[in-house]
């Protein structure tokens, strides 16, 4: 790379920081390993530039090449990298960002299409991150449970979220995640009522999701549905991660396990014609991220450097 070339790269990516991550001149420094002045300068010729517009209007080069060869490794469909910041949770932001604006790109198209939603901490901060969106011709539809075992709205399910975000009709799944019985998740699907919502859910022209970790952190053991011992159980199993409540093991293959036939949420598996595209980042959860690429649970990928690094 030309050393014009590194300069514009590294104007772009203190620019991102600035206006997008939100850092001060202080942060920005740190973070680059430069000192403030040089970080302000930086700002202010990617602002000379023309590279500061309603988002940074500049490829970073270290995120090309990961998107690459990301891409390539795992035959994916679409695949973004943001830069990685000086935190687990300010990356986690910037994921959200990232997907907010492509969730907002899909629904800004004129031609009338489904799209499904999954759950999580990211997806929730992405559909949070969308500007207020016209888009009657679109219909919106929950791939997953809204439930949790008490009974109230799952706190991580971003179907409700987006009712104040987009006047696209949305469609909720009024289900738990995981049924306390595989009879029970038989009669629950089996309602007339989810008849509209279930095909839906089948028919989506794409999907965005979030990748949960199975460990003693796990969303499905912290939000209570399921136990200790049965994330003991799945774990000397081999599983490594969910989406959308379906357990899964290394190689992305489902779990043969009790749990997997109480799971009441949309299939996993069966848009490989069509864009999934996973939300993740972080070292916790590279396990579950690599597990799902490998089975073809996910052609689609949302992330942030260091994980990037790691899936590879």
């Amino acid at each position: 790379m030309v050393t014009s070339d590194r300069k514009m790269d590294d104007a772009a990516r203190a620019a991102w920081l600035s206006y997008v991550a939100g850092r001060k001149q202080d942060e920005i420094a740190e973070i680059m390993g430069i000192s403030r002045q040089s970080a302000q300068r930086l700002v202010s010729q990617a602002s000379a530039a023309g590279l500061v517009k309603v988002r940074i209007d500049h490829p970073i080069a270290r995120c090309l090449e990961l998107v690459e060869a990301l891409t390539e490794r795992y035959g994916l469909g679409t695949c973004e990298v943001v830069p990685s910041l000086a935190s687990v949770a300010a990356s986690g932001l910037a994921v959200s960002h990232a997907t907010g604006n492509l969730i907002e790109r899909w629904l800004s198209q004129p031609d009338p299409m489904v799209m499904g939603l999954g759950t999580g901490r990211t997806l929730r901060a992405a559909i949070e991150h969308l500007p207020h969106l016209a888009c009657d011709q679109h219909k919106v539809v929950s791939l997953t449970g809204n439930i949790a075992p008490d009974g109230s709205t799952a706190y991580y399910n971003v179907l409700f979220t987006i009712t104040d975000k987009v006047t696209a009709p949305t469609y909720p799944l009024p289900l738990p995640v995981i049924a306390a019985s595989a009879e029970e998740r038989t009669v629950l699907l089996g309602q007339t009522t989810l008849t509209t919502t279930l095909d839906l859910a089948r028919q989506t022209d794409v999907r965005f999701l979030g990748i949960g970790a199975i460990n003693d952190r796990a969303p499905l053991l912290l939000d209570g549905f399921i136990t200790p011992d049965d994330q003991q159980r799945v774990s000397d199993k081999g599983a490594v991660g969910e989406i959308i409540g379906w357990i899964y093991d290394a190689e992305g293959r489902l779990l043969d396990d009790a749990l997997n036939e109480r799971v009441s949420s949309a299939g996993l598996g069966d848009e490989a014609d069509r864009p999934v595209i996973a939300a993740a980042h972080g070292p916790d959860k590279v396990p579950a991220i690599r597990g799902a690429l490998r089975g073809g649970l996910v052609n689609g990928l949302i992330t942030d450097e260091e994980t990037a690094t790691a899936l590879l």
